[in-house]
């Protein structure tokens, strides 16, 4: 009987995580219908699940944590305003992520600033089963990588970031940066071809 007990919740538990690591969406449109409806409390849930993202993205367009942080504020301001415009469409992400884009490009046209990562938020956590000579060439490797992506164009470093950082398509990509498809997938293969080359180099 206990094993069938532990067996039973074991197999709940499986469950409810499937279910929730595909409901994300859902629930983030849930939330921007709150907010449409002058929801505070569903404004914070909002900002705490995507501050980070958006925050680092903005970074990496702008280059500037004060500026980035200003600009993260201007994002979630625009999304309490236009919260009732959101169609749908595109994912909840993709949206904030075009919006933080528009925002990012515009503030560096006014700058003239070059755009660059910032190693600080790139940093990585070792494993702690590593060993102090494993952790130390992650951290080379890691920073040879980041380097190498602050060099590359910003039409190619923008892409690459959305891609690996932030888990988005070629379809997202597309609508987050107002181009199409195949512009993106030419992006990418330049921009990896690119890479490879500054990280053989380096």
């Amino acid at each position: 009987m206990p094993n069938d007990y532990r067996s039973h919740r074991y197999a709940m538990g499986c469950c409810i995580a499937w279910k929730g690591s595909g409901a994300r969406k859902s629930s983030d449109e849930a939330v921007i219908r709150r907010i449409a409806d002058g929801d505070q409390p569903a404004m914070r849930i909002l900002f705490a699940r995507h501050r980070v993202a958006i925050y680092r993205w903005l970074l990496r367009l702008v280059g500037d944590e004060a500026l980035a942080e200003d600009l993260l504020s201007d994002v979630f301001l625009d999304v309490w305003r236009k919260a009732a415009s959101f169609g749908g469409r595109s994912s909840v992400s993709t949206w904030l992520l075009a919006i933080a884009r528009y925002k990012g490009l515009s503030a560096r046209r006014r700058r003239r600033t070059d755009t660059e990562l910032n190693d600080e938020l790139a940093s990585s956590v070792a494993d702690p089963a590593d060993d102090p000579e494993l952790v130390l060439q992650k951290r080379n490797r890691e920073e040879l990588l980041r380097r190498s992506l602050a060099r590359l164009s910003p039409e190619h470093g923008e892409v690459i970031d959305l891609v690996y950082y932030h888990g988005k398509s070629v379809k997202e990509i597309a609508e987050i940066v107002g181009i199409n498809e195949a512009t993106v997938k030419t992006r990418m293969f330049y921009a990896r071809k690119k890479l490879a080359e500054l990280v053989a180099n380096a």
